[in-house]
């Protein structure tokens, strides 16, 4: 969003839609002695960015289709999972609404949150100094001051309509680690193996099944013996 600090843009071109592959650091990697193996919690992980810039008006709208893209992702993962909105004691100080979307997760059988989409309305804008100048309302300006000429019959010219602050949504969509860890547990078959969920099967060259590595060395002796 700190790219167009300090601008005016024109309401016609909201909303801007930004993704982006972020590094993120935790100066703790567990909670109160919580969470301090695994892929669960890290003190560094990726996570894929999701970011808008709307007008007031739209910023609703906008902020439910991006919590959809991070839906559409666990979706064509095909992994289980639950969309929590918060209550106002679990938002954040710059959100005003926000979702959780949480992943389920069979090794501790409970659901954890891998992904947060929150509206900052015109938190981060105010502080940024990011405005956009309303069209509609210029519109409706040019009409009004055409309709009343002013005294000696010359037309008002029509006023700009003020600029206002742009409100700014926010996402991620997924964190990297956590999705890797959910496939993993949710695709896992009894003897060890893993499923290669489909959606992700044309980045994997065409492989379906991960199997351990023990039994990949089992099968590599044996067709040798056949040999």
């Amino acid at each position: 969003t700190n790219l167009y600090a300090g601008q005016i843009l024109d309401e016609a071109e909201l909303p801007l839609s930004f993704v982006a592959l972020t590094p993120c650091f935790r100066a703790e990697a567990g909670s109160y002695g919580r969470d301090t193996r695994g892929l669960i919690r890290t003190h560094q992980f990726a996570k894929v960015e999701l970011v808008k810039i709307s007008s007031a008006e739209t910023s609703d709208d906008e902020h439910e289709k991006l919590t959809r893209h991070a839906e559409q992702c666990l979706e064509a993962l095909q992994l289980p999972y639950r969309k929590v909105r918060l209550c106002s004691g679990d938002v954040g100080f710059s959100a005003r609404h926000c979702y959780d979307l949480e992943v389920w997760l069979p090794s501790t059988g409970e659901f954890r949150e891998i992904s947060s989409c929150s509206n900052t309305g015109d938190f981060q804008a105010r502080r940024m100094a990011l405005r956009y100048r309303p069209t509609e309302k210029a519109a409706a300006a040019d009409k009004d001051a055409a309709a009343a000429p002013a005294k000696g019959g010359k037309k008002k010219k029509a006023k700009k309509p003020k600029p206002v602050l742009c409100h700014t949504i926010n996402g991620s969509g997924l964190a990297v680690g956590r999705t890797l860890l959910a496939v993993l547990e949710n695709y896992q078959k009894p003897d060890g193996s893993v499923v290669v969920p489909e959606v992700l099967r044309p980045y994997m060259g065409g492989v379906e099944v991960l199997e351990p590595q023990a039994k990949k060395t089992i099968s590599t002796i044996n067709a040798c013996k056949t040999r």
